[in-house]
């Protein structure tokens, strides 16, 4: 091969490089974010298969989505370990840029963060296998306990419902609540309550590692999950571009396959 073609392929590999590089960041991020040259998503990094520790790196379908948003943005991402009671208030003290952490979209978060949605989740009871105590719905966790991560709409949803169950007559539902949510399934696995209550995705990834436990019933009440951004930031829109982008060219429906959660989500179109 004569070094004319060795250096024409050459310049055609760089000219390919480039044109990749220009299409993977295809949205303009706030000034901010482009000068600090990363994106700081906090997470509560106690919620596999979304967000959780292999050794010191934090890995997961959020951790992979922060930073499939960030390439986009031509920018790294990093991951601020969150407690999740306390997260909102992280970002509104700029302790992060954003919040990516299995967060449900609510009426309520709404009035203090912006939302980028990108997946319908519902939540689900995780039980014993064989499910001694015969949970499968709301109504039949009324006098069972039941473990939930605090500061979560699973906790919210949970108090509300067992509050219904109670003026039917019926029995509340014992709600334990736990910082971690990996502490809420331990305590099931251990025996310590009658089941756990999470996201369907996380209950789906503990059953895989622990094939003695199970799911009780169907999900229940799919809700939104989006990228939580303070309120009026320059970044909100770029996030939303960027989530686009990363549905259109089908990155979260790879990331989805990749962590096992196919059947246990919906995939949402920004808006």
């Amino acid at each position: 091969m004569s070094s004319r073609t060795t250096l024409g392929v050459a310049a055609a590999a760089l000219a390919a490089l480039i044109v990749t590089a220009v299409a993977v960041a295809s949205v303009t991020p706030p000034s901010y974010i482009k000068s600090a040259g990363k994106i700081v998503f906090c997470s509560d990094i106690t919620y596999p298969p979304e967000e959780s520790y292999q050794g010191s790196k934090a890995v997961g379908s959020d951790i992979d989505i922060g930073t499939a948003l960030a390439k986009q943005m031509g920018v790294k991402a990093d991951f601020k370990n969150t407690g999740f009671d306390s997260i909102i208030l992280a970002l509104k003290g700029k302790k992060c840029d954003a919040i990516i952490s299995g967060m449900n979209d609510t009426a309520t978060r709404r009035k203090q963060v912006d939302f980028t949605d990108y997946l319908k989740v519902g939540q689900s009871f995780m039980v014993k296998k064989g499910n001694p105590e015969h949970i499968t719905s709301l109504a039949s966790a009324a006098g069972k306990t039941v473990s939930v991560e605090s500061g979560t709409t699973d906790r919210d949803f949970l108090a509300q419902q067992s509050a219904k169950l109670v003026k039917q007559g019926k029995k509340a539902i014992d709600i334990k609540t736990f910082p971690k949510d990996t502490d809420a399934a331990g305590a099931l696995v251990a025996g310590r309550v009658d089941a756990y209550f999470g996201d369907s995705p996380v209950v789906v990834y503990y059953i895989s590692k622990n094939h003695a436990l199970a799911v009780g019933g169907a999900p229940i009440a799919p809700i939104p999950i989006g990228v939580a951004t303070r309120k009026g930031d320059a970044l909100t829109p770029a996030m939303r571009k960027a989530m686009r982008a990363i549905i259109a060219n089908g990155t979260i429906k790879r990331i989805v396959a990749k962590w096992g959660m196919t059947n246990a989500v919906t995939l949402l179109n920004v808006k």
